[in-house]
C-alpha cells in the first residue's frame, strides 16, 4: 500500500472543486488558502484501497469524484458495508477524532478522485473555526444515529425487507440514470450482500425473486427499478425515509 500510495501522491489533479461544496465550505479565506497548499489529490483505480482497517489515520478523505465503500472483516473473512460514501462525503474523520486505528477499510467502487487533508492541517482549521467544529459533531452525532438504525435493522428487520431498504437507500444516495430507472452504481452480489448483511446466495435469491415479481431488472451489475411502489412496500418504509448504512 505504501508504494501504491507514493505513486498516487504524484497524480496531480487540478483542483478539488467539491471541497467548496462540502463541510469544508464554511472555511476562511486563510483556512482554504492553508488547505490548498498542503493537500494531495489522489487518484483511486477501482478496487484499491483508500485506508486499511487497523492503520492510524495520518488526515481525512474529501472524495472529489466517485464512489467509496467501507467495509468491516468479521468472522471467517466475511465483510460488512458499514457506509457508502459519495462526492462531497467526508471519511476517516472519526477515527482520527478518536486517536484510534481505522475499524474500518475504505475502498473504491469504481475510479475516485479524492483530496486528502494532513491531520494537522485539519486539526489547526477545527480549532480555529467554530463552525467547522460544529458541523462535524452535527455529523458525527448523525453518523450515530444511522449506525443505530442500521443495528435495528440488522436485529429486527427480516432479510427481504432489509433488500428493498437497501436498493432505496442506493438509489436515494447515488441517483439514477438518464433512464430515471437504473441505480446509479454497479455493485457485484457479493458486495450487495455484505451490505444488506445477509449471505451472497441469499442475496441472489431475494434479487431473483423481485426480477420475477417484476420489481427490478438486471443491467449487467446494475439494477433498474421497474416498479418503485412495490419496492417502497416490501421495504414498509415511504419513500423519503431510506434505510440508512
Amino acid at each position: 500500500m505504501r508504494k501504491s500510495y507514493k505513486y498516487l501522491r504524484e497524480t496531480v489533479l487540478p483542483e478539488c472543486d467539491v471541497m467548496h461544496q462540502s463541510i469544508f465550505s464554511c472555511l476562511t479565506a486563510v483556512e482554504l488558502q492553508l488547505f490548498d497548499e498542503h493537500k494531495s489529490c489522489l487518484v483511486f483505480k477501482k478496487g484499491q484501497h483508500i485506508f486499511n482497517e487497523g492503520n492510524y489515520p495520518l488526515g481525512v478523505y474529501c472524495i472529489d469524484d466517485g464512489k467509496v465503500k467501507l467495509e468491516r472483516s468479521g468472522d471467517e473473512g466475511k465483510m460488512q458495508i458499514v457506509r457508502m460514501a459519495k462526492a462531497g462525503n467526508i471519511i476517516g474523520y472519526r477515527a482520527l477524532f478518536c486517536n484510534e486505528k481505522y475499524n474500518a477499510t475504505a475502498v473504491a467502487i469504481e475510479d475516485t478522485n479524492i483530496c486528502f487533508i494532513p491531520k494537522d492541517v485539519f486539526n489547526t482549521a477545527l480549532q480555529s473555526n467554530n463552525h467547522l467544529a460544529q458541523s462535524f459533531i452535527r455529523l458525527l452525532a448523525s453518523d450515530l444515529r444511522k449506525a443505530e438504525d442500521h443495528l435495528t435493522e440488522l436485529a429486527q428487520n427480516p432479510v427481504r425487507e432489509r433488500m428493498a431498504k437497501a436498493l432505496l437507500f442506493l438509489k436515494n444516495t447515488y441517483g439514477l440514470e438518464e433512464d430515471n430507472a437504473t441505480i446509479n452504481i454497479a455493485l457485484t452480489r457479493e458486495e450487495i450482500a455484505d451490505l444488506v448483511g445477509t449471505a451472497t446466495e441469499t442475496a441472489i435469491r431475494l434479487l431473483s425473486e423481485l426480477k420475477h415479481e417484476g420489481v427490478v431488472a438486471f443491467c449487467g451489475k446494475k439494477i433498474k427499478i421497474t416498479n418503485m411502489p412495490v419496492l417502497i412496500k416490501a421495504s414498509r418504509c415511504y419513500q423519503s425515509e431510506y434505510a440508512v448504512y
